[in-house]
């Protein structure tokens, strides 16, 4: 069975069954097809012959090549993943992936803002123009529910029910129904009365958020305005969308919220996802304590 073939049967099943985001999808399709190039290069063989050994020796071939530890564990999970399916489908008998096992690594604690950064930075789009109405709600809205960026640019104007302050969000055949503090709600009622209905380039543009076009906002649109906002507020941490994320999920549970709450804001399906956060706050309690007290 060539490869083509097998990457044809791994993509049905990773978004039929299971039901994977566009970013897994891509990233699991593109490791795999990696894998079959290695292999047909350097061991004349396909995904389908390929034994023990010579997925061993893929894997440490990306090792040798300095791959950090989260991609060559991103590598296995896809392999084992694959041949899991294949074995399952009775496609193939024998899983040559079973003894992969992925490099172990200290966890990598999410960067926040201090809530003083968050109001500079939520102060930087200034309500004189149309793209300050909008950035102003685009940045309340995502510090106020701690959506992901993908989240926040598939909203549609339906999603919003102002009078009841919450936000409806969609995300892998899920949905969650998020609270928004005042300040979020007057941003977003601004740009949505006063801005909205002069920046869409149709009458029944269903988008929440539209870039100057009056087309839906992009990634890589929101990705340059924050960005902008960062450097115009000269706020020296490198802030991506997820920073707001990661800072709505810190500054809730440092303020006492229940962590299963946050976990259902943010949607995690595992809570210890939402634990992350725990062990932040742990750490800048240490560090504190360890800058401050006389004898630390």
């Amino acid at each position: 069975m060539q490869n083509s073939q097998i990457i044809e049967i791994f993509e049905k099943y990773l978004v039929e069954d299971k039901k994977a985001s566009a970013n897994t999808l891509s990233s699991y399709l593109r490791d795999i097809r990696q894998l079959g190039e290695y292999l047909e290069l350097t061991c004349d063989t396909t995904i389908y012959e390929a034994g023990e050994e010579d997925i061993s020796d893929y894997i440490e071939n990306l090792r040798s090549q300095g791959k950090s530890v989260a991609t060559v564990s991103r590598c296995i999970a896809s392999i084992k993943c694959l041949y899991m399916h294949l074995c399952i489908k009775q496609i193939l008998e024998v899983n040559p992936s079973l003894k992969l096992v992925p490099d172990k690594s200290t966890q990598k604690l999410p960067q926040i803002l201090s809530s003083e950064e968050v109001e500079l930075l939520l102060d930087q789009p200034k309500c004189i123009d149309a793209k300050g109405y909008r950035d102003r709600a685009m940045l309340e809205l995502l510090y106020a529910t701690g959506i992901r960026v993908t989240e926040l640019i598939d909203l549609d104007i339906s999603d919003v029910n102002l009078s009841a302050g919450v936000i409806r969000c969609r995300s892998r055949n899920k949905e969650r129904v998020i609270p928004l503090y005042p300040a979020a709600v007057k941003a977003v009622s601004d740009y949505i009365t006063l801005v909205r209905p002069q920046m869409i380039a149709m009458p029944d543009e269903k988008s929440l958020f539209v870039n100057v076009g009056g087309e839906r906002m992009s990634r890589q649109g929101f990705w340059k305005i924050i960005k902008y906002y960062q450097k115009k507020a000269g706020i020296e941490k490198d802030i991506t969308p997820h920073t707001l994320r990661h800072s709505f999920a810190a500054h809730l549970l440092e303020n006492g919220a229940d962590i299963h709450a946050i976990q259902e804001m943010l949607g995690h399906a595992d809570i210890s996802s939402t634990q992350v956060y725990s062990h932040l706050i742990k750490k800048q309690l240490k560090d504190v304590y360890n800058k401050a007290h006389p004898r630390a």
